[in-house]
């Protein structure tokens, strides 16, 4: 069992320190049991950050929400999903599940801030109202990005208990790197527009 003063004493073995920005991928299950709780563990890691740092996690969307036009889902499907699917709310729908449990204890945990695309990031801390302060609705993690303010803040990735393949600044890269058969994934997502539910396209 770990305490949240061993968290953090690993955390500065992993060299992050005061300040820093983190973007943080976790497997609460590879952590393995901690006292208090899975919120220590981003307790541990703020602590260590300290109120000059700033954490940040990729929360995305609930299922279905990014997933009509994709060519993911049967036409039934799709026509029942756009017959009862609620407008997206960014500032209660739940994080994607693939995401695993941290993001949803950090989006729900007091002082943490989400943006409103459906492509949606977790965060806390200094900088936070500019890494939110902006994210196009097409090509959502490339250019004027959260991910790419993160990157101008020479921000620091860590994995716990994630693979490469976890990494989310990676959509960066694929969107701004020159290279032949690039793929774009297109989508209609519902929200609310001047009280009215509307589909919307995007693409990232």
């Amino acid at each position: 069992m770990y305490s949240i003063e061993e968290l953090a004493n690993d955390f500065h073995k992993l060299g992050i320190g005061a300040a820093d920005t983190v973007m943080l991928h976790a497997s609460v299950r590879a952590v393995r049991e901690v006292a208090g709780g899975p919120d220590q563990i981003h307790l541990a890691l703020k602590s260590v950050l300290t109120s000059e740092g700033t954490l940040m996690m990729y929360a995305g969307c609930p299922r279905y929400y990014d997933e009509v036009g994709r060519g993911n889902l049967t036409m039934e499907q799709e026509r029942e999903v756009r017959e009862k699917l609620p407008a997206f709310d960014p500032l209660t729908a739940r994080s994607a599940r693939d995401n695993g449990t941290l993001v949803e204890f950090l989006r729900t945990y007091p002082d943490s801030r989400v943006n409103r695309h459906v492509a949606r990031f977790v965060f806390w801390g200094k900088h936070t109202e500019h890494l939110m302060s902006g994210q196009p609705w097409n090509y959502a993690f490339g250019s004027d990005s959260p991910l790419e303010r993160f990157l101008m803040l020479d921000g620091k990735i860590v994995l716990l208990g994630s693979d490469h393949d976890a990494v989310t600044f990676l959509h960066y890269v694929e969107h701004v790197a020159d290279f032949s058969g690039k793929r774009i994934a297109r989508y209609q997502v519902p929200v609310m527009e001047n009280g009215c539910a509307v589909w919307r396209y995007g693409g990232i």
